[in-house]
């Protein structure tokens, strides 16, 4: 049997299906359509023809930027807007004539790095995405754990822990909150911050506009670029200190653009033993396996069985 997995993006569309062992068979992308019709025609586009090719039907798990609402069946919170208030799973499966499943994007990346990725063998895995925004998921023997509202692993719309008086107020969230661990620690959040000292110092010609950028002035021992990885370092340890102390899970995996600084891999280990209850902590905090092809392994494994 061959599992098809989607990742819904808000630009892109990706199908990948792989065979029993996890070994890719086919993959292709599309621009995603703007607009509800033109994304489910898409995805039964992309369906149709990786059958076609592959010459057997699949079992088809979706990503999705958002969540299907366990109350109203509905999506909700997709930062691709026109899929929101539709249900989704629903009118998939009507257009293929058998049932579909559905879930976060960043829960397809945990389950993916958790099923054969970075954390593969591990009981309970939080995978981290530290990209534009700032997502999670929480794996559990290999199935997603949602939650009862479906939002399990929002850990980035929690405030950063242990504020100090200077980082109270500093940043306002999209979700309308102040200092959501989002606003601080994804990658919007580091760049955000180095500008913020940068302007504060009077300096105004070195603006980096990525975290990649940032990085080479680190590496060329640049002080303010310096301070702000110290302190995003010092943030992302809070962070998961945080998840480790009310979930202590047997691996953590990161992903997004921040997750490919190397940097962050050897200074965090002793920077979450500050914050961990009872300064004792092994966890791991692992960079991921299949990085942006996570998202739609992950799709395909939410069938396992």
């Amino acid at each position: 049997m061959i599992r098809i997995g989607i990742d819904l993006g808000g630009t892109k569309t990706e199908l990948v299906a792989l065979g029993a062992g996890g070994d890719e068979l086919f993959r292709k992308r599309v621009p995603t359509p703007r607009d509800y019709q033109g994304t489910l025609a898409a995805m039964v586009m992309l369906i149709n023809e990786a059958e076609s090719a592959l010459g057997q039907q699949g079992s088809v798990g979706v990503g999705i930027p958002g969540v299907i609402s366990p109350y109203t069946g509905l999506v909700k919170n997709a930062n691709s807007t026109w899929l929101n208030g539709r249900p989704l799973d629903v009118d998939l499966a009507q257009l293929l004539g058998r049932e579909i499943r559905v879930a976060n994007d960043a829960n397809c990346f945990a389950l993916s790095e958790a099923v054969d990725g970075a954390a593969a063998g591990m009981s309970v895995v939080f995978g981290a995405i530290l990209g534009t925004g700032c997502g999670a998921g929480v794996v559990i023997n290999r199935k997603v754990h949602a939650g009862g509202n479906g939002i399990a692993g929002e850990w980035g719309h929690n405030p950063l822990p242990w504020m100090t008086p200077a980082e109270r107020h500093r940043t306002r969230c999209f979700c309308g909150h102040h200092d959501c661990i989002e606003t601080f620690i994804s990658g919007t959040g580091f760049i955000n911050d180095y500008h913020r000292a940068l302007s504060e110092a009077g300096h105004h010609g070195q603006a980096a506009q990525s975290g990649v950028a940032i990085m080479a002035l680190v590496a060329q021992e640049d002080e303010i670029a310096t301070a702000a990885f110290e302190r995003y370092l010092d943030r992302l340890a809070r962070s998961l200190a945080h998840v480790i102390n009310m979930l202590d899970p047997d691996a953590i995996v990161l992903g997004g653009g921040m997750s490919n600084v190397d940097g962050i891999y050897p200074r965090l280990p002793a920077l979450l033993r500050q914050y961990v209850l009872g300064g004792e902590c092994q966890t791991p905090v692992l960079k991921h396996r299949y990085g942006c092809s996570s998202g739609v392994r992950g799709a395909a494994w939410l069938w396992q069985s």
